[in-house]
């Protein structure tokens, strides 16, 4: 699986899509920071970019990935290695890479404005840990996508179609339950929604962090006594571990039982 995911994590790093992406984000991390010297505003702003962006890239990627090597992958499971072995070496190649142009991609800009001297940092480390959450879970559901359909059009069709409902959708349906609810009590209801789903589980983190929870509306204050606490943390990372867990377990236990 390591030579596999090396060989997957290589070939993508040479791909002029990964410089692309890398580009972009040092791109927009310089000239978010010429406009604004201010760190945390600029957090603030990519957080609105990440928390979309990302999950449409890592979806996009994975199921192109997947689909453009499938006759190499055909090849593979000719020879006498397990199929876990192939399908997670190229899913951790694929993550690996979008991972390390995104932080890359970030990181130099704030670093050369100096923000280890900082009182961002934090903020920072979080928006960076949540993005790559974020590539991790959304690439692995792709792949799950794509083992599940072979016609390419309808994988891209649904792949394009969950990141709608997680990202753009998901949102528009909770604010409708909370008006529809309003005379309920939905504290509960509010932070079950949220981790499930992990778009608005790292949005909300984030916010939480840089400590602007008024923006968060009706349910700001309860989102604040509960993930603004160390225990609400814990619980809020391992939401996000288990959305990636999951979807990489799915994958494993789906391309053993798989006829290709």
């Amino acid at each position: 699986m390591l030579k596999i995911l090396k060989y997957s994590f290589y070939d993508l790093m040479r791909s002029r899509w990964s410089y692309v992406y890398f580009l972009f984000y040092l791109a927009l991390g310089f000239v978010l920071l010429f406009l604004n010297n201010d760190l945390s505003k600029a957090v603030i702003t990519l957080m609105n970019i990440i928390v979309v962006l990302v999950p449409l890239i890592g979806t996009i990627f994975g199921i192109m990935y997947y689909y453009n090597s499938r006759e190499f992958t055909e090849l593979l499971l000719a020879l006498p290695v397990r199929r876990s072995s192939i399908f997670l070496g190229q899913y951790f190649g694929v993550a690996g890479s979008l991972s390390l142009s995104l932080l890359l991609g970030l990181g130099i800009p704030f670093a050369a404005y100096g923000l280890f001297r900082s009182g961002a940092v934090w903020d920072f480390g979080l928006l960076l840990v949540t993005g790559a959450f974020l590539t991790l879970i959304f690439t692995a559901l792709s792949f799950n996508i794509a083992l599940a359909n072979e016609n390419r059009i309808k994988g891209f069709g649904y792949a394009v179609l969950l990141w709608l409902l997680l990202a753009v959708i998901y949102d528009g349906l909770f604010l409708l339950s909370l008006i529809l609810l309003e005379e309920y009590p939905l504290d509960n209801f509010s932070l079950a929604a949220t981790l499930l789903n992990p778009v608005d589980l790292s949005r909300t983190l984030i916010l939480l962090k840089l400590d602007i929870s008024a923006l968060m509306g009706y349910t700001g204050a309860v989102f604040k006594e509960f993930f603004g606490t160390h225990m609400g943390l814990l619980v809020s990372l391992g939401a996000l571990v288990l959305w990636t867990c999951l979807p990489i377990w799915r994958l494993a236990v789906r391309c053993r039982k798989q006829d290709f």
